[in-house]
């Protein structure tokens, strides 16, 4: 037990440290414009989104950015998706409206519309959205830019979440504290290892040929944590990648309310740990209980460092995420809680019943 109480309390401090590395080196993108006028094709897979879709194709016509065209999957939308995106494109005819009849088998609803979406693009780049992203007018031009500087296949941005309500704030944060304190982002980039890479399906913007070249949407067809399997498939390919966390130019209410949260985290935790539930697991009970350890088995000096060491991750990680400090602080251990339920569902859907996404199985 001694030994535990030692490696818990290591890990804590790894924690630290490479919640401290993301906050030193670059992990925003920065504003850097080039002379690029290349095409870039906006390609945005919708179900259900009448909430959400205007305001992106408001925020796309709005870009210094102008050389796009904007390509919309509607995925078999029962409400105004569509409609609402016929408006749109009489005002901006950059904007295509794409129905969608069938999913084909073997396929994941989200997968088969961003391949679809890619098979008619033009652009010599391709950035994939969600619906309810928020974006700033030179996104695009300082993604472009980013890109085309470090020779990159691949750069995916985390963008900054608005978080509401108090079901949000007990949950959305978790998925920041997990990424940031157990990868240092910088080496998303600098690493040729596979196992260190992250993406976000929110924000995902390729070298059009080498997309083309690779297909990995067709590779990873059926896999619900599409965005982190082509991180790691492009690595493997030796292609260079990069992951930022997103400020004021990127932003999303991801979640609305707990419920919300819950379901939809329980899709993708265990992805942040090699889609291991074990881990997961192990990653919780740490977090959750591993200062009961400390304090029974080691000198109260260790405890008293290790609680230190806790608390300034969270708050670096807070920091680097945006995020209301004060907030993750007062509500940690109902932050570990959620966190538990997400893996105690991700189980459940695992090996109980199948996991519905917008009214589809997609386990």
């Amino acid at each position: 037990m001694l030994y535990i109480a030692y490696s818990i309390f290591v890990f804590v401090l790894v924690q630290l440290v490479i919640a401290t590395a993301n906050l030193i080196f670059e992990t925003k993108l920065p504003p850097c414009q080039d002379s690029s006028n290349a095409l870039v094709s906006v390609l945005i897979p919708a179900r259900n989104e009448e909430g959400n879709i205007g305001n992106i194709l408001d925020d796309l016509f709005h870009q210094s950015y102008k050389n796009i065209e904007v390509l919309v999957f509607n995925d078999q939308s029962s409400d105004r998706t569509a409609e609402m995106i016929e408006q749109h494109a009489i005002l901006d005819t950059r904007i295509k409206l794409i129905n969608s009849d069938i999913l084909p088998d073997g396929w994941l609803g989200k997968n088969y519309a961003c391949y679809s979406l890619a098979t008619i693009a033009k652009g010599e780049y391709l950035l994939f959205l969600d619906a309810d992203v928020r974006l700033s007018k030179n996104i695009i031009i300082n993604a472009i830019t980013y890109l085309r500087r470090h020779q990159l296949g691949l750069l995916s941005i985390f963008p900054k979440q608005i978080i509401k309500s108090f079901g949000e704030k007990i949950t959305v944060p978790i998925m920041n504290y997990i990424l940031l304190s157990l990868l240092p982002l910088i080496l998303v980039r600098k690493s040729k290892f596979p196992s260190i890479a992250a993406a976000n399906g929110q924000f995902m913007l390729f070298n059009a040929g080498l997309y083309r070249s690779l297909s990995p949407h067709e590779k990873i067809k059926d896999n619900k944590v599409e965005d982190i399997a082509i991180a790691r498939f492009f690595k493997k390919e030796n292609c260079l990648i990069a992951c930022m966390l997103g400020d004021e130019t990127i932003r999303c209410r991801m979640y609305v309310g707990l419920n919300d949260a819950v379901n939809g985290f329980s899709k993708n935790v265990t992805a942040f740990f090699g889609d291991s539930l074990v881990l997961s697991l192990v990653f919780w009970l740490v977090t959750t209980f591993g200062f009961l350890i400390v304090l029974f088995f080691l000198p109260v000096v260790f405890f008293i460092y290790y609680i230190i060491a806790f608390l300034l991750t969270r708050i670096i990680i807070s920091w680097t995420s945006e995020q209301k400090i004060f907030d993750n602080i007062l509500y940690i251990f109902p932050q570990q809680i959620a966190c538990g339920l997400f893996i105690y569902k991700a189980f459940i859907y695992k090996y109980i019943k199948n996991y519905r996404w917008k009214g589809r199985s997609i386990t």
